[in-house]
């Protein structure tokens, strides 16, 4: 009764051979806020690259809690707006949090054009296995497939204790093939397969995104809606149903593909794709608060 009291209480307060190198914050630490950016080598020899962090847990922790991992959206980084609010949540709710940013993204190393779902699943990987304790993966768009392929890979490396839930925001799965290249016009396949790369825009960017060859091929090395999915644990899945970049029935579909592990999909009648109104951030803390 105490427990589920609590539980009660929190929610109603919030939802209202790996090298470091730390840059240092001068000042008081008293959030994630603060928390000193950090880089972490992922790779060897000319594929080594260094991924930017930041990671944190406000004074007064509660240890027995599941921390946080986010993994942002392509092209996004962890200074998104989500990514800030769950910061700010963490802060005050005693939660670690552990935030990152792709290579080719935001303050990383390397050039978005190198980019693949191998070369960025290898760095969720690392970040992930940063972590002590159960986590709960909150991916966004790209970061939610990421998250979903974590969990496979963690799964197979009998590394299923890391996971205490995830929390998926209108998570982009397969997104290189059923939302890229199953969508794409003649001409922009053939800047793909001819050119090595398309660019794309976007409503989120002034500029254009290259779409490379290698982004398309190495996708379908890693396809996940062609068989039933293992989380490993909970998972909840919020959905914009007017979002124009991942339709909804996206959504509905990866959930017939769960087997075997509890998944809750909310749909948000008037939520676009990137779900960062007050309302939605509130529903994303209360879909966490009740993983762990």
């Amino acid at each position: 009764m105490a427990a589920t009291t609590r539980a009660r209480r929190r929610k109603q307060a919030f939802t209202g051979g790996l090298r470091l190198r730390v840059k240092t914050n001068h000042g008081a630490r008293l959030g994630l806020s603060e928390a000193e950016l950090q880089f972490l080598e992922v790779g060897a020899g000319p594929q080594a690259r260094p991924i930017a962090f930041r990671r944190g847990v406000s004074a007064g922790s509660e240890r027995a809690r599941a921390g946080l991992v986010w993994l942002c959206g392509f092209k996004s980084d962890m200074a998104s707006t989500k990514a800030e609010a769950l910061d700010e949540y963490c802060a005050k709710s005693g939660r670690a949090l552990l935030r990152f940013d792709y290579s080719g993204h935001g303050a990383s190393g390397g050039r978005f054009e190198e980019g693949t779902i191998t070369r960025w699943l290898e760095e969720s990987l690392a970040v992930i296995r940063m972590t002590s304790g159960p986590q709960i993966l909150v991916g966004s768009s790209m970061g939610g497939y990421l998250a979903l392929l974590a969990a496979r890979a963690l799964g197979q490396a009998g590394e299923t204790r890391r996971l205490a839930g995830m929390a998926l925001i209108a998570p982009a799965v397969d997104f290189t093939e059923a939302l890229i290249w199953e969508k794409a016009t003649k001409q922009a396949r053939r800047g793909i397969l001819e050119q090595g790369a398309w660019l794309r825009h976007s409503p989120y960017s002034p500029d254009p995104y290259p779409i490379t060859k290698a982004l398309i091929e190495d996708g379908r090395r890693h396809l996940l809606l062609g068989d039933t999915i293992r989380t490993h644990c909970p998972v909840r899945i919020l959905h914009g149903m007017r979002d124009e970049d991942v339709p909804y029935g996206h959504a509905m579909a990866l959930v017939e593909h769960v087997a075997g592990d509890p998944v809750t999909l909310t749909l948000i009648k008037d939520g676009d794709h990137r779900l960062s109104r007050p309302q939605d951030l509130a529903l994303l803390i209360s879909a966490i608060e009740g993983l762990s």
